[in-house]
């Protein structure tokens, strides 16, 4: 069957997925592999005074245990930031050295101090047990804004109170001027908890090495290996020709699957070593010591108004929690990701922004779903909520005053980014109906009848994505009656098979059913990566402009076929004809001629084979407008979700199954973060509390009602598809919207001084009765 944009078939690797006939990382078996242990640091801040693991190295099975003596000596290179921001002066940042193994300090706990690799399992963790390791503890940081007080302790020498990074944007002179001219400001101080990944599939490496092949394959789950094969290749010294990296299916990405961990290097590294197979698979608790986390902000945020509440200037200090290393991406999240956005949809002229990296003695912070714009989304919503009630006007008419009209677009925001299409007022007035925001006091007053107390939120997000190169295309006719896909990024669940051939099959005229994906493999796909709302707008253009290629190929080479110019050659369904006529070649045929250099017009290459990366130089700015009505119970604090409204603006929808799935699902990873989730370490041990499913807790089906979601889409016009980035969007406008409607909830019934992320009911109990 032949399907194009805005159908909606289903994803076709969902049959295979739900059998458990998935391959993921731990699925890959290689005969004969060693398995590796980590042994890690109990402790999050120490000077090692002992590693002794010569019993352990004496053990049954055991075959080696390699510590930072070894990295020395192999000159194991450290992991690398990878980002290039600069302080407020314009000067570079100190970026501290990441060994993949401790050496001399440890700064968080279960940081990686050995590798054990044995002949099974058990035997490596039976030798963990036989390893002296002595150290003398050291004062923890872990306050995100604590940490950089006079007299915190120093988790690293170069960066003074803790502050490794100093970021400024905006003109702080003039921001300054407009606050000490306004007529009303308005302020809040905003806590951003720290949150675990948690994907389904945790993190895993297969490290293959095939007698006398000289090459190694590296089995690893990810966003698009070829990031993390550039790194490995210069960290451990092999030439990338000798390595091969491979991921096939993906148990939830959301970011922390993108970057390079010391536990892919150390089951590369080993194998190297041994010139043995070997492979590591985590377990849930290692997870929650070892997988980047995300967010873990303290925002103090402030907007200056004039007389008639309209937005003048917005300024803000940020201490953003990078944890105990700086992360691939870690100090990218929190600035130049997340910087342009601090102004929302709103009409704020001016703005200033500082933001201090603060190290502290825990997990290393990155990219989470959104990275950086659920942030600056969750800023500004409780910032304009604030601002409505000091001006004594609803929420949804200090929005109505300060969006800009349809009229208006494109519009500038503060720090200069464009937004190119969008109806913001629209919008909310749908979402309004939807929600029956009219209707809302009435259903107050039963709850109020029956003890509860209920509050509706309201909030709106716009996010920068999908814009630049990096998500690469080839499409090959290898085999008569078939097109095959090579993709650069990596589908961890977003359901690139269908999307791609969507966008295919409606160019090529073809059945979407002969057309097939082949991703995650560096030897077979074109380096790439899966982020930031890239898969469309970006990989489905690179898609887009491959056809149009191979279309433009075809008519020269239909045109010699048919003995006609090539003016004369029409396209349609699948066929290559001559106008007026019935003569004609269908794709497949022309494709297979173009091989044949014989059939070819002079100056042109064999194949209607070729490999397209389209760059998108302006990025989308999807939006959209959150609704959420809760119900709180006074006597326990408990919270109720009772209903759910989105309407978005996503440009071109291409597969509205897909789309919505994506929604929901991104609406249920913000409400995670803004009900329970929560990453709590202990403040003079640096412990984590919350490591296990027992203390952390996630989301479930039955905390939602049925979401109710639609679009109200204007066409994007920065990328050839007319498409928004949407993987995002839903984790975005979400905690704004729970927050603000639990806050309303209790608003004028307890204190509201405090309610911040996660709203637990013990927080929200102390709010109405603390």
């Amino acid at each position: 069957m032949k399907f194009g944009i805005g159908d909606g078939p289903r994803r076709v690797e969902d049959p295979v997925l739900v059998r458990g006939q998935g391959r993921y990382t731990d699925d890959v078996h290689v005969e004969g592999a060693l398995k590796g242990h980590v042994f890690r640091s109990p402790v999050a801040h120490a000077t090692i005074t002992k590693l002794d693991v010569e019993a352990a190295r004496s053990a049954p099975g055991v075959v080696a245990v390699l510590t930072g003596e070894e990295l020395t000596q192999d000159d194991v290179k450290p992991l690398a930031c990878l980002t290039d921001i600069r302080n407020g002066d314009g000067s570079k940042h100190p970026k501290p050295p990441r060994h993949i193994l401790a050496k001399e300090k440890v700064r968080h706990v279960g940081e990686p101090v050995a590798f054990i690799v044995a002949e099974t399992l058990a035997q490596a963790r039976d030798a963990a047990d036989l390893i002296e390791f002595d150290f003398d503890e050291l004062p923890v940081a872990t306050g995100t804004y604590e940490a950089t007080l006079d007299g915190a302790p120093q988790v690293w020498e170069e960066a003074p109170n803790n502050v490794i990074l100093d970021y400024e944007k905006g003109d702080k002179e003039e921001v300054a001027a407009i606050f000490d001219k306004a007529a009303k400001v308005s302020k809040v101080r905003i806590v951003n908890n720290r949150l675990v990944c948690n994907a389904m599939e945790p993190r895993a490496a297969v490290a293959e090495v095939k007698p006398g092949d000289g090459k190694i394959t590296l089995y690893v789950p990810s966003q698009g290996p070829a990031m993390q094969m550039q790194q490995l290749s210069a960290m451990l010294g092999i030439d990338m020709k000798n390595l091969r990296l491979v991921t096939g299916h993906v148990g939830g990405g959301f970011g922390t699957k993108a970057f390079l961990y010391p536990e892919a290097c150390l089951t590369l590294w080993a194998a190297k070593r041994l010139g043995r197979s070997v492979r590591w698979t985590g377990d849930r608790g290692e997870m929650f010591v070892s997988d980047s986390q995300g967010r873990d902000h303290v925002t103090f945020v402030e907007v200056a108004m004039d007389e008639q509440n309209r937005f003048q200037a917005l300024r803000a200090t940020t201490y953003a929690a990078l944890g105990a290393y700086l992360a691939n991406f870690a100090p990218f999240i929190p600035t130049d990701a997340c910087a342009g956005m601090y102004t929302g949809l709103y009409k704020i002229p001016k703005m200033y922004l500082n933001v201090k990296g603060v190290m502290t003695n825990t997990v290393p912070t990155d990219a989470y779903r959104g990275a950086g714009r659920p942030e600056a989304a969750y800023m500004i919503e409780r910032l304009v909520e604030q601002a409505a009630k000091d001006a004594g006007i609803s929420s949804d008419e200090i929005r109505r005053i300060n969006f800009p009209d349809a009229d208006e677009m494109p519009h500038t925001m503060g720090l200069g980014d464009v937004i190119d299409s969008g109806d913001f007022t629209g919008l909310m007035e749908d979402a309004m109906k939807d929600a029956d925001w009219a209707g809302f006091a009435e259903r107050r007053k039963q709850s109020e009848a029956r003890g509860r107390l209920r509050g509706i939120g309201m909030a709106t997000y716009v996010e920068r994505c999908g814009g630049g190169a990096g998500v690469p295309a080839r499409i090959s006719f290898e085999e008569k009656g078939k097109v095959r896909i090579y993709s650069g990024g990596l589908d961890s669940g977003q359901g690139h098979a269908v999307s791609y051939a969507q966008i295919l099959s409606q160019k090529l005229g073809i059945d979407a059913e002969d057309i097939e994906l082949i991703q995650g493999d560096t030897d077979r796909t074109p380096p790439g990566f899966t982020g930031g709302s890239k898969s469309i707008p970006v990989g489905g253009a690179s898609v887009l402009d491959a056809a149009e290629a191979a279309l433009e190929k075809g008519r020269k080479v239909a045109a010699k076929m048919l003995e006609t110019a090539e003016v004369d050659i029409e396209y349609a369904d699948g066929r290559f004809s001559v106008a007026g006529t019935d003569r004609g070649m269908s794709l497949y045929e022309v494709a297979e001629a173009a091989k044949d250099p014989a059939n070819l017009p002079e100056g042109v290459e064999p194949g209607l084979d070729n490999e397209q990366n389209h760059n998108n130089e302006k990025p989308t700015f999807p939006n959209g407008c959150h609704i959420c009505e809760v119900e709180v119970d006074p006597q326990t604090g408990q919270v109720e979700l009772l209903d759910y409204t989105v309407v978005d603006d996503f440009g071109v929808t291409l597969n509205p199954i897909l789309l919505e799935g994506q929604v929901h699902g991104g609406i249920v990873q913000g409400v995670g973060q803004a009900w329970h989730e929560h990453t709590v370490y202990d403040e003079e041990t640096g412990q984590l509390l919350s490591g296990s499913f027992m203390d952390y807790q996630m989301p479930r089906a039955e905390d939602f009602p049925p979401i109710r979601f639609r679009t109200r889409n204007v066409r994007c016009t920065t990328n050839p598809l007319g498409v928004k980035g949407a993987g995002e969007a839903g984790a975005i406008g979400a905690p704004p919207a729970f927050v603000n409607a639990v806050r309303n909830a209790v608003d004028g019934k307890g204190n509201l001084e405090g309610l911040e992320m996660p709203l637990t009911p013990v927080k929200v109990w102390t709010a109405l009765h603390g």
